[in-house]
């Protein structure tokens, strides 16, 4: 969703007239954009950062993690939630590398993020000092700025230009490396308002015609929606638009809150595991009108349904980057525009008299309806009608986030998203997400119910956050789906090299020993029957809870048991 930037710099104790560290100049130029939220590791090497918010601990909290991949998820989860730069501060060398997760999911989500990495003294730079890193070299090909500050005095410079290259055009990570000895530097503040993000573009008039014209003349239209940026007012007009036109809508991979699902244009998501009657719509389109979605492997099923790099399907391509436009595929009209003018000016064309496609729209609507409810009926706990559950007891603004794994793929096929925004999942496909982004959620948005979703493998590469959500008193339920695999891995393994298992299968803790550990409220389930009650425990806590959930271990997907 776009920032709501503040409307005039925060107060700031001391006169501003005396010098200041610059540590404390940096965390004053983030206050002045707004920022409230840094999460972090500490380290030596921006004590006087630390310093600076403790100066102004009523106005910014810094928020202690675990371990740094697990801080640079959860800025970047804020990103996502928030529209404006989640901040996350780590120390150098170590910090950094484990950091680098979370701006590689930054980049391919396109999500703003500001990650500040403590530096070596500028007097040991270039002679591999303790935990030296280039980070320019480093972090280059997964950001959209690296930078390193040198002098104090032009730390509020760097960091407006960094909020505006984070948030223009395609959003993404910026990286600004601190010298430890630059941020001792004592510097005058400087008196600057918050900085606006001024890099907006509309359609010109004659395009959107052209593309009015494309609309019109098609007889089997699919719009594709996808990308950053938006805001709920944005995609409350693409809806009308899209009932204007009686467009069916699919969404692009881990966008399914875009629109709500049960919107009669909703056809379905466009990604891994698209189903079968979307993929076969896809295909036989003559028009894909593509707002804000890259054209990408997973938007394509590996470039199959699109032929790169020019597809069957005429292509209407609108996006707020140029560097989004004409890459993977030759666009028939390709169209920058961002989010909020894109919407608006969709929403004034005017459909023709008459609708060709109108009942393909509805078939569409009522062919996902039919494919999200479970099948399968099994002895044991299915999945899909484990989520069909979790939909009923959950509010319409719930937050569900998850990682990367198979069991995503139920929740994507059988949860049916009603709001924006509602879900956290990275489209680069990173493990771990689950559980911090959860975090962030809950920390960005307290009155809301938050519910994390991860497997054994992704919930053990960051389940150290479960500390964090206990310091500070967090109400998330964490769902944990059990079946002791890496399972999509054990997927593709028994589908190339059937039997020969190598290297898929875990060993896991006792998950609800683990959670009660943390002080959370932990339960088990194994069978579907009692999974509602069980969800109705776990959701009245007046803290965090676990729910460790055992499926049929001979289903690796929704469509793949073991034994096929």
């Amino acid at each position: 969703m776009s920032a709501e930037w503040p409307a005039t710099p925060a107060v700031m104790p001391g006169d501003s007239r005396a010098t200041l560290p610059g540590g404390h100049l940096l965390v004053r130029a983030l206050r002045r954009h707004g920022v409230d939220t840094v999460f972090g590791v500490p380290g030596e090497s921006f004590l006087s950062a630390l310093d600076g918010m403790f100066e102004l601990r009523g106005q910014i909290r810094f928020v202690s993690c675990r371990q740094e991949g697990g801080a640079a998820f959860m800025a970047e989860a804020w990103g996502k939630l928030t529209g404006r730069p989640g901040v996350c501060m780590v120390t150098r060398g170590p910090g950094a590398t484990n950091a680098a997760i979370g701006l590689h999911t930054a980049f391919q989500d396109s999500t703003p993020l500001l990650l500040f990495i403590g530096q070596v003294g500028r007097e040991f730079l270039d002679r591999e000092a303790f935990q030296e890193i280039d980070y320019r070299r480093m972090f280059g090909p997964v950001t959209k700025w690296v930078a390193q500050i040198d002098l104090a005095a032009r730390i509020d410079e760097y960091v407006d230009r960094a909020v505006h290259v984070a948030c223009s055009g395609r959003p993404g990570p910026v990286v600004l490396a601190l010298p430890e000895d630059m941020l001792s530097e004592l510097a005058l503040p400087l008196e600057m308002p918050p900085m606006r993000p001024s890099a907006r573009c509309a359609p010109a008039p004659g395009d959107l015609a052209a593309a009015a014209a494309m609309l019109a003349t098609a007889s089997r239209p699919l719009v594709l929606l996808g990308g950053s940026g938006w805001t709920a007012a944005d995609l409350q007009r693409l809806q009308r638009f899209a009932n204007h036109w009686q467009l069916p809508v699919g969404t692009s991979f881990r966008r399914q809150d875009l629109i709500d699902n049960r919107h009669q244009c909703y056809a379905g998501d466009v990604g891994i595991g698209i189903a079968p009657y979307l993929a076969e719509d896809v295909r036989k389109a003559d028009l894909l009108l593509v707002l804000g979605a890259r054209v990408d492997e997973m938007t394509t099923s590996g470039y199959a349904l699109l032929e790169s790099p020019r597809s069957r399907q005429r292509l209407l391509h609108m996006a707020a980057s140029a560097d989004l436009l004409n890459t993977t595929h030759q666009a028939d009209l390709a169209i920058q525009a961002t989010p909020a003018e894109m919407a608006a000016a969709l929403e004034q064309l005017q459909p023709p008299s008459q609708i060709p496609w109108a009942a393909r729209t509805a078939y569409l609507h009522a062919q996902w309806k039919a494919h999200v409810a479970p099948d399968q009926p099994i002895d044991g706990l299915h999945l899909g009608r484990f989520f069909a559950h979790l939909r009923r007891v959950l509010p319409d603004d719930a937050i569900v986030t998850n990682g990367a794994g198979n069991y995503a793929a139920w929740l994507h096929r059988h949860f049916e998203y009603r709001g924006y925004p509602t879900q956290l999942a990275p489209q680069s496909g990173a493990m771990g997400y689950g559980v911090p982004a959860a975090v962030a959620a809950a920390l960005a948005h307290p009155e809301r119910i938050v519910v994390s979703v991860s497997g054994d493998g992704c919930f053990m590469m960051n389940g150290q956050e479960l500390a964090t959500a206990a310091q500070h008193g967090l109400r998330i339920l964490f769902i944990v789906v059990n079946n002791s695999r890496y399972g999509t891995i054990r997927m593709h393994q028994e589908r190339e090299f059937p039997g020969r298992v190598m290297g898929t299968d875990l060993v896991n803790p006792n998950f609800v020993a683990l959670g009660s550990a943390y002080g959370l409220h932990a339960e088990r389930v194994t069978r579907n029957e009692g999974v509602e009650k069980a969800l109705r425990r776990c959701l009245d806590c007046a803290g965090s809870s676990l729910l460790e959930v055992v499926p049929d271990s001979h289903w690796l997907s929704p469509r793949a048991r073991v034994a096929a």
